[in-house]
């Protein structure tokens, strides 16, 4: 699908929908736990449902209602086929999941999901009584995992740890974590972590990672509700710290271990000045310059931030952004390129992109390369450039938020499938 955006800026209140971080999460534990839990859910996605779809092809049974979804635990299936779409957090988080459960699990993904990595988690569980029929999607997992000693490196994806974290407490006896190196992306454990202590379930944190008893079963707060998501809100949050007029997304809450909450800081380096109110954050701005960023904490945020520095005046440098050439695309030359196709300045190095900003866009054709926040950071791109944006593949925003481009409109962008 082809959008074309209008120039026209964003203004007013836009509600954030639910982080899909937090709902992963919770899906996966309320699955294990000792009674059912609700949960309101405004703005599902197609990753949450590939989730959701893989819990109830586990044997949990999940009823959805009109913003909320109810949880009835039940993982007891020995043999299950599990499709995670393009999701990597649903491969990662239940690749140890099902195998805490299940004697065999087939595992399918779509578009570059196959290509991510697995290698070091999947030698984890090796370790600890699973084999593997291959390193890479698609894949049959068989034997259940025990518990024991599970080492991963810390730099190639928090997803590893997370997906222990939640399975290992289910299995007989305690289990080890060992973090080899730096974590990386930090703040999306911590999420982990959290989750994991609304459940009941206990970790203890050690000098090499995590120790985590077993025998554990979550148990049910009854009722939950998901936390608003930084990582989409960020591109409205963007918009506002480019364009004259105040930007407000409510729902957001400053007390989130969410790690993308850092877009506040981010954008305040650059110039943008930012209101808080309750659960709501208003940036404006319009007189940004350019600056540093270490991006390897919050590598979601290159999107939003990189046409933030598009739009300001004089030299960014994203760096640490290795890791980015992992995600649905190589977001280290799909955003070049983005800037580039839209009258910008950026280049790259293996762990940089570099964008030399004017303080404007003058707009173009813009590919999303099939992946959600390209698409989200074209659209805004789009709506403060002189001649606008088309976007192809503008329907890769389902993968987190469905319904951007309506909350776009509703903001006062101007969007036209062609």
């Amino acid at each position: 699908m082809n959008i074309f955006v209008s120039p026209s800026p964003i203004i007013g209140t836009i509600p954030a929908i639910a982080s899909k971080s937090d709902a992963h999460r919770r899906l996966i534990l309320a699955a294990f736990a000792d009674q059912k839990t609700t949960f309101s859910l405004v703005g599902g996605s197609d990753d949450i449902w590939a989730t959701v779809n893989c819990l109830e092809n586990l044997g949990a049974k999940i009823e959805r209602g009109k913003n909320e979804i109810t949880v009835c635990p039940g993982l007891k299936k020995s043999e299950a086929s599990l499709f995670a779409n393009e999701s990597g957090s649903t491969l990662r988080f239940l690749l140890p999941v099902a195998m805490a459960v299940c004697d065999k699990a087939h595992f399918t993904g779509a578009g570059r999901l196959p290509e991510r990595p697995l290698t070091h988690l999947i030698n984890a569980m090796k370790e600890n009584g699973t084999a593997f029929s291959s390193d890479r999607l698609p894949l049959t997992a068989t034997g259940k995992m025990k518990s024991g000693r599970y080492v991963v490196p810390g730099n190639i994806s928090s997803q590893y740890v997370t997906g222990l974290l939640m399975a290992l407490p289910m299995l007989d006896g305690d289990s080890e974590i060992v973090v080899e190196g730096e974590m990386a992306s930090k703040a999306y454990v911590d999420i982990t972590l959290e989750t994991m202590r609304d459940f009941g379930l206990s970790v203890q944190k050690t000098s090499s990672g995590y120790r985590v008893p077993g025998n554990q079963i979550p148990h049910s707060p009854g009722r939950m509700t998901m936390e608003g998501d930084w990582s989409n809100a960020a591109f409205f949050l963007a918009a506002g710290a480019i364009s004259k007029t105040p930007v407000t997304v409510k729902g957001l809450s400053m007390n989130s271990p969410q790690g993308d909450k850092a877009i506040v800081k981010l954008l305040q380096k650059f110039g943008a000045e930012i209101a808080f109110t309750d659960d709501a954050v208003t940036v404006s701005g319009g007189n940004l310059s350019g600056c540093q960023i270490d991006i390897g904490e919050t590598p979601d945020l290159i999107a939003p931030l990189g046409i933030a520095a598009a739009y300001a005046k004089g030299k960014t440098v994203f760096a640490n952004g290795a890791r980015l050439r992992l995600k649905e695309s190589d977001r280290i030359v799909t955003m070049k390129n983005l800037i580039l196709s839209l009258g910008g300045q950026a280049e790259e190095t293996e762990n940089e992109l570099i964008v030399y900003g004017s303080g404007a866009l003058t707009g173009g054709e813009a590919d999303s390369a099939n992946d959600h926040r390209i698409a989200m950071a074209a659209a805004i791109a789009g709506a403060y450039s002189d001649k606008g944006a088309r976007i192809s593949g503008a329907q890769a925003v389902k993968k987190s938020y469905p319904g951007f481009f309506d909350d776009f409109i509703m903001a006062g962008g101007k969007a036209d499938a062609e």
